[in-house]
């Protein structure tokens, strides 16, 4: 394993950094929900000397093992964290979605939410903020900065971000459940053209969830071609510092690191970690927090 070295810059920035804060729950309504999110304040610090604003993965949640460690590592180095849960369309949802509840989400309503958070930290006075996603948040957070981002993201980093192809939603639905998606994707936009987009399609398998209720606008959101979940096509729009980590052994994005390979852009600093899984665990995960805190201390510029 190839481990990351630290700079001397980073190390002068977070020596003795003293205990971070116990994280605190953090709630804002937006579009009809309450959202919650887990703010940690490394030892020392306020929200004034900014912030990484972290994005979970498909389905997932704030507490999940990887956005747990890396609060934590942060806090190691200096960085205080606010790791958000999306709702998924339900009020004030806490851990993995509850699979049997009605699917009635949309893969975009994540920049909405990822919007309003960076409003509430601008509200309550932070710094800088780091936009930071892991899987298909990553995706959605690489869509957040192509648009039109609030000017208070200063850099993002993606870590094992989504990425797509044509064909890719059909065979991984069949290599999942060994059924074929055309039949229900054309049932769900059928349904869509009647007006009909609320309608729910129950006993369907859905994502990870097997034999769920889902509408029909929202099954044909998740499986319909859509360019736009495809993150190294994404980043060429992106002008913020842009940091993109691939693990060497990630079977879930195994063709993020050699597409980013593909795209030289001057604003983009892409790091492989050899042998490291999608979820970077153990001591890929300091090799993780060490290369996202050595892109933060080089400033707005690096």
């Amino acid at each position: 394993m190839i481990r990351i070295v630290a700079s001397l810059l980073v190390a002068a920035a977070v020596l003795m950094p003293g205990r971070p804060a116990p994280a605190k729950e953090v709630k804002i309504n937006h579009g009809g929900l309450t959202l919650n999110a887990d703010l940690e304040l490394a030892g020392g610090k306020t929200l004034a000397d900014g912030v990484v604003l972290m994005t979970h993965g498909l389905l997932a949640h704030k507490g999940m093992e990887i956005m747990t460690a890396l609060k934590g590592l942060l806090a190691e180095w200096g960085l205080n964290t606010l790791a958000i849960n999306l709702s998924l369309d339900l009020d004030d949802r806490h851990g993995m979605v509850d699979c049997p509840t009605p699917h009635r989400h949309r893969d975009a309503d994540a920049m909405g939410e990822i919007a309003a958070w960076v409003v509430w930290l601008n509200n309550k006075g932070a710094g800088p903020v780091t936009l930071l996603g892991h899987s298909r948040g990553g995706n959605q957070a690489a869509r957040y900065a192509a648009g039109n981002p609030d000017p208070a993201v200063k850099r993002l980093v993606l870590v094992a971000p989504a990425t797509s192809n044509p064909g890719k939603p059909a065979r991984g639905y069949y290599r999942r459940y060994k059924k074929d998606l055309a039949p229900l994707l054309k049932k769900a936009r059928d349904l869509m053209a009647a007006g009909k987009g609320d309608a729910l399609m129950k006993d369907v398998d859905f994502l990870y969830c097997p034999k769920t209720t889902v509408t029909a606008a929202t099954f044909a959101d998740y499986y319909g071609a859509n360019p736009e979940r495809d993150t190294p096509s994404v980043i060429r729009r992106i002008t913020l510092p842009v940091l993109a980590v691939a693990g060497g052994s990630d079977r879930v994005n195994p063709h993020f690191g050699k597409k980013m390979k593909k795209l030289p852009q001057a604003n983009v600093k892409l790091v492989v970690i050899e042998d490291a899984g999608h979820f970077f665990r153990d001591l890929f995960g300091e090799d993780l927090a060490d290369a996202i805190a050595e892109f933060i201390a080089k400033g707005p510029e690096s």
